[in-house]
């Protein structure tokens, strides 16, 4: 496979990326630099926020929401890099001490928030966690907050079966990722452990292709493992990076993957890039948020 950096840009703890077909953009973001950025053929806009930011997400109205430390914002995409224009869309956890972490749109453009105790400093320094804190949480278009699961650790993976009967959601600090069954009231039944602990890395931010197949990057393991529907690993890659931590299926044919990583003690050239990668299987195509 050829690995190519897609642009200069290194990031501490790239995270959330996120392909918008229409537009043909790559939307990501550095949690720890408090940048969303997005990238339209060779060009890259980097809206600077006043908090840490988790996820970066076209809405159907044609802004985006970005997750921050204080709450979900909508940004003005027509606003200045240095003086972003955001409103509040919602408060999703009041919890002091918590910050947002994966964020993905499910088929119905409903957004599902999860959670956690803050680690990040306010120089992008890592903090212990000491509590399990984190919830998982869905946002309609009008704002309205459902609570689904709580006493997460450090939520990661937000994928869902075809037939919207299953989320596949991870919990890094138990090195696991879970089944959840959707009831017909749209709570989530109790975990079921789908795959994992593995030796290489943890579980971080995952992608679907059109085969089922989850592609879940591993920190600090330099690699991908394309996880089969039954939960096996079907195959490796190999990446030149320490702490690859979420991967999207991109470009025209969904056949590029496009994988965020973070800076690490190793100081590899590569840490913190995104990375494209061709692949054999097209990939399923994200979902705007409807609002």
């Amino acid at each position: 496979m050829t690995l190519t950096a897609v642009t200069g840009h290194r990031a501490k703890l790239g995270e959330g990326p996120f392909w918008d077909a229409p537009t043909q953009a790559l939307y990501w973001v550095d949690i720890a630099g408090k940048q969303a950025l997005r990238l339209i053929g060779a060009n890259v806009q980097i809206w600077q926020m006043p908090e840490h930011v988790s996820a970066f997400i076209p809405c159907e109205s044609g802004d985006a929401l970005v997750t921050l430390s204080s709450g979900v914002y909508r940004l003005d995409l027509d606003s200045p890099g240095l003086t972003p224009r955001l409103t509040l869309f919602c408060v999703a956890d009041p919890q002091p001490g918590n910050r947002p972490n994966e964020a993905r749109c499910d088929a119905q453009g409903r957004l599902w928030l999860s959670t956690m105790q803050n680690n990040i400093g306010e120089q992008g320094e890592d903090l212990p966690i000491v509590r399990r804190s984190g919830g998982l949480l869905r946002i309609d278009r009008a704002g309205r907050v459902v609570p689904l699961l709580r006493n997460l650790g450090i939520p990661n993976t937000l994928l869902w079966s075809d037939d919207a009967t299953s989320v596949y959601f991870g919990d890094s600090l138990d090195g696991t990722l879970y089944r959840h069954f959707i009831r017909s009231n749209g709570a989530l039944d109790a975990p079921q452990v789908w795959f994992g602990p593995h030796g290489r890395g943890g579980p971080d931010g995952s992608a679907m292709d059109a085969e089922g197949f989850i592609w879940n990057a591993r920190w600090d393991g330099h690699c991908l493992l394309r996880l089969s529907p039954d939960g096996k690993v079907d195959r490796t890659i190999e990446l030149p990076i320490s702490r690859p931590t979420s991967c999207v299926f991109g470009g025209a044919d969904l056949k590029t993957l496009y994988i965020t990583s973070a800076a690490s003690p190793l100081g590899h050239p590569l840490d913190g890039a995104v990375l494209s990668i061709p692949v054999d299987v097209p990939g399923k195509r994200c979902t705007r948020f409807a609002g």
